[in-house]
Order: structure tokens, then C-alpha cells, then sequence
């Protein structure tokens, strides 16, 4: 049975599609047994494809992408192993829709993930910004990847 993670946001068209899309090729690149996807706390993209920022940022980096956007339900917490918050917005509120302690647990931020966040654990959301802003995004991503696959071979091997 694979491992389940999705990663959250606001809206689902930039950050967290970034996120899945650099997981899912370091997850298969290693030959992990994971199924990464995303959504977002809102539902106004549902449908939509990510953000073209955040594709060709992406692209430029040799990740794949081909999202549409849809919205986080409560029904899922059941669904997955991991649920990665971008922001501690993203985390208060996937918190307060948790059911119970078990999927409160489930929850974590990316940032947590790398050991030099210190403090700053929001991932900034890029979508009214430069190139550059997604440009930083897929750095925090990148640079909370290892971390977080840790956490999964950590997981796969207690199973």
C-alpha cells in the first residue's frame, strides 16, 4: 500500500501543485511507493490548471506538471498518511477540520521539513508576485524535499 501525502494552500494553483509535482519526481526518482497530490483550502479554482507561473518555473527545473485544481475535504483526512500545510494559516484551519487528535496528527507544515527554516515555516504564497516570488517557492520547496523524504522512507519502513 503506498504512502499518501497532499500538500494544501489557499487556492491550489501555485504553491501546493508546486510542491507535489517536485515530491512526486524526487519520491520516483528514488522508487518510493508514494502517491502525492494537492488541493486547496478554497474552492474558486476547482478545475483550473496551475497557475502558468508556477508551470513554467517547474518546467525551467525539469518537473512535470499537469494539475487542475480542486478543494480539500474534511472526508479526506481517512485518505492520507500526510497532510502538508503550506502556511500556519493552511495549518489552523486543516487543524480545526481535523475530526479528531488521529488526523490532527496527520498534519504538518512543509517548512518543518528543513532543518534551516528556524522560524520562518510559511511558504509565501506567490500568486499576485514576480517570477522571482515563485522562483523562491520552488527553493523552499526544494529545500524542505529531503527532509520530508526521510519522513517517508521512515514511514514505508515501519509499515
Amino acid at each position: 500500500m503506498p504512502y499518501r501525502v497532499t500538500f494544501v494552500c489557499t487556492g491550489n494553483i501555485c504553491r501546493s501543485p508546486m510542491a507535489e509535482a517536485i515530491l512526486r519526481h524526487h519520491a520516483a526518482e528514488e522508487g518510493l511507493d508514494v502517491e502525492v497530490d494537492s488541493s486547496g483550502l478554497g474552492g474558486w479554482h476547482v478545475g483550473e490548471g496551475a497557475d502558468h507561473r508556477a508551470v513554467r518555473t517547474l518546467a525551467r527545473h525539469g518537473y512535470r506538471s499537469a494539475h487542475r485544481a480542486r478543494q480539500f475535504e474534511r472526508t479526506w483526512f481517512d485518505r492520507y498518511d500526510l497532510i502538508v500545510a503550506l502556511d500556519r494559516g493552511h495549518l489552523r484551519e486543516l487543524r480545526a477540520m481535523a475530526p479528531d487528535e488521529e488526523a490532527r496528527d496527520k498534519i504538518r507544515l512543509l517548512r518543518e521539513f528543513d532543518p534551516d527554516a528556524g522560524g520562518r515555516l510559511d511558504v509565501p504564497d506567490p500568486y499576485g508576485g514576480s517570477m522571482a516570488d515563485f522562483e523562491h517557492v520552488r527553493e523552499l520547496v526544494e529545500a524542505a524535499v529531503p527532509g520530508l523524504l526521510e519522513e517517508i522512507r521512515t514511514a514505508l519502513k515501519d509499515r
